[in-house]
């Protein structure tokens, strides 16, 4: 049975996960920060074991790792991530808002992928997925505004970029994923996109993913995305 972890799976994207992921039969292990949201996962049954887990704190990291001592995970998805204040132009930005979301998408994922890579090593499919976003394409940026948001996802672009040259060795694959505008708290009532389709999607895509592809940035739908 094929095993994967998913962070920030309290709500949205990664509650949908851990729901597709457990029925299709895998080992679900599902981190949440507000154990009072956890009922939404305690009710998908017991495939799904959850763990209270904030992404900011490194030491919650190190010590899940050493409770996960010695099981393998296939697939690390870093699901976990914040959108920060709404509408901040130039010229007022909120500096300890952007401190905090730095803290959370970009340096919560990369102890993610430190703490457990050996975890990760130890599978069979070695695979570790990013939850980006477009908006961290500096390629695709011709809107500008939301400094923090794209800085942040910019800045896990580039990690997830370096992971995948320094985990090859270990046979581990690593890529970003855009999910898409998806109908959730942070993407709101006026997305495009269910979470539903969107989490369906992005499992397909990463189904398809190994060391060919490491080091990407796909769009939910299968195309590839500009860093």
């Amino acid at each position: 049975m094929p095993s994967v972890l998913i962070s920030g799976a309290g709500r949205g994207l990664g509650l949908e996960f851990a729901r597709q992921y457990a029925a299709a039969g895998w080992s679900v292990i599902a981190t949440l920060r507000d154990p009072a949201k956890g009922a939404a996962l305690s009710s998908l049954g017991r495939a799904v074991e959850v763990h209270l887990l904030d992404v900011a704190d490194r030491r919650q990291i190190a010590r899940l790792a050493g409770e996960l001592k010695g099981r393998a995970i296939d697939l690390l998805l870093c699901n976990a991530g914040i959108a920060g204040p709404r509408g901040a132009k130039f010229g007022a930005t909120d500096y300890a808002a952007w401190e905090d979301m730095l803290r959370v998408n970009v340096m919560g994922p990369m102890a993610m992928a430190e703490a457990f890579v050996d975890h990760v090593a130890a599978s069979t499919r070695k695979l570790i997925v990013m939850i980006s976003s477009r908006m961290g394409s500096i390629g695709s940026n011709t809107s500008g505004g939301s400094f923090d948001y794209r800085s942040s996802k910019a800045a896990l672009n580039a990690i997830t970029k370096s992971l995948a040259i320094d985990l090859a060795g270990s046979g581990i694959a690593v890529i970003a994923v855009h999910p898409g505008w998806v109908k959730t708290d942070m993407g709101g009532s006026g997305a495009t996109l269910s979470a539903d389709d969107s989490v369906g999607r992005l499992r397909a895509l990463i189904e398809r993913q190994g060391l060919a592809e490491s080091g990407r940035f796909y769009n939910y739908d299968g195309a590839e995305l500009p860093w």
